[in-house]
């Protein structure tokens, strides 16, 4: 078993979001080929399953265009996946959001969790403070080899 995980390690993504969780918004970015080109086209949802492990993990992203429903099944660790970003957390309490699928307009609204938009401010704010702190040490270190 450890030769198959092994083998899936190689070509798992390592810039995916692992905080994607089921009720948030998110935009998925799909490769496009178009003939000779290639673009990046956005899919912005609320993700209402989640399934898989592994390389094998997938994504369910649900979104409403013209009145009617759209689903899209991601393999999260596809190389036609370009990226995955989250834009709001959503607070809710089941594992498969189906009922959605029965729901139009404002019915289809989901609570954005504010403590987790907090969280990821306050990470944000460690990484700049650890950021400024690298910066004056990194001055202070070319002021002293500026006097020696």
């Amino acid at each position: 078993m450890t030769i198959i995980n092994d083998i899936e390690r190689e070509y798992m993504k390592s810039e995916v979001p692992e905080g994607v969780r089921v009720g948030d918004s998110v935009a998925v970015g799909l490769r496009i080929r178009e003939g000779e080109k290639e673009r990046v086209q956005t899919f912005h949802g609320t993700v209402i399953a989640q399934r898989g492990a592994g390389i094998q993990t997938r994504m369910t992203v649900r979104r409403i265009v013209a009145g009617e429903g759209v689903e899209l099944t991601v393999p999260v660790h596809s190389p036609r996946v370009a990226g995955v970003q989250v834009e709001r957390r959503g607070m809710v309490r089941r594992a498969k959001l189906y009922y959605l699928r029965d729901r139009v307009g404002k019915a289809t609204r989901i609570k954005e969790d504010l403590k987790a938009g907090s969280e990821d401010r306050r990470r944000a704010a460690e990484a700049r403070a650890a950021a400024k702190q690298k910066a004056a040490v990194a001055n202070e270190a070319a002021e002293e080899q500026a006097d020696a």
